[in-house]
């Protein structure tokens, strides 16, 4: 791992736009994207309405929840152009609010199917339990103590740890905390991807906003993955993008003083808006 001791790339603004699709005239629904959403729990249905409306203002052209019944109501009452039925999806996100178990639900056979499938699933909070039974190219988004029960830490710095993580689990890192960290395995062909983005403000540290992240960088995935599965490096860029736009929409939520995660997921549309060209807007 001698590359990471060198310095690690910020990824910025400008590497951001290069990552967030424009629909064009002759788009629709199913061209920008279908997430498919396992979300939230009778305990927690909060994380599957933060997520999902971040999602919305991502970008996307659908979202699925496929969920419990309890998070499917909020989420229909705050966002009724949510669809519940099963279909055809582009990505995953999955996890977000539930119960962590290293067993897959039998009550939620869309768990079974992201796990299982072909499609980019975004992994986070209760979902990192099943890890193991993930086959699909995945995208996981743990703190750090999330991050120490599946990989022990030891006296790493977070950068090597982190490089480790994604060699060990052969899967996207997103390393959350004030200066978040993005790495792939090492892979022989093309090395390692290893970004950094660092929040502009230290109020994202509050309950609800991992559950915005997920719901970002899920949807970010899903329109670039529409009839195709992203290579890894592309992956990683996509959740980088994903962890910029989340940090200047805590900025924009920032602008009056502190804020709940809901703010953040608001200020969805205002991050994108942003940094995409003027032209595209």
């Amino acid at each position: 791992m001698a590359n990471i001791s060198q310095r690690i790339p910020e990824w910025g603004a400008a590497d951001a736009a290069r990552h967030i699709f424009i629909p064009g005239q002759r788009d629709n629904k199913y061209t920008h994207g279908v997430l498919g959403v396992v979300t939230g729990s009778e305990k927690y249905p909060g994380a599957a309405v933060l997520g999902i409306e971040a999602a919305h203002r991502t970008g996307i052209g659908m979202v699925r929840f496929l969920g419990e019944k309890a998070p499917a109501d909020l989420v229909l009452a705050r966002r009724p152009e949510t669809v519940t039925v099963s279909g055809a999806v582009d990505a995953w996100l999955v996890g977000s609010g539930m119960e962590s178990t290293p067993n897959l639900n039998p009550e939620l056979p869309a768990v079974s199917h992201a796990a299982l499938g072909l499609q980019p699933v975004v992994i986070d909070a209760g979902g990192l339990g099943f890890l193991d039974h993930v086959s699909a190219p995945a995208i996981i988004t743990p703190h750090e103590g999330e991050l120490e029960r599946l990989v022990p830490r030891g006296g790493a710095s977070r950068e090597e740890w982190v490089a480790r993580a994604a060699d060990q689990l052969g899967v996207v890192v997103v390393l959350k905390g004030h200066e978040t960290l993005v790495a792939t395995a090492e892979e022989a062909t093309v090395g390692r991807l290893i970004v950094k983005v660092t929040s502009p403000t230290s109020w994202l540290a509050t309950a609800g906003t991992g559950d915005v992240l997920a719901g970002i960088i899920a949807a970010v995935v899903a329109t670039h993955s529409v009839k195709r599965v992203p290579p890894v490096q592309e992956l990683a860029e996509l959740a980088a993008t994903g962890v910029f736009l989340h940090g200047k929409a805590a900025e924009l939520a920032g602008e009056d003083g502190p804020f709940p995660a809901l703010d953040v997921a608001e200020a969805v549309s205002h991050a994108v808006a942003s940094v995409i060209p003027e032209g595209g807007r």
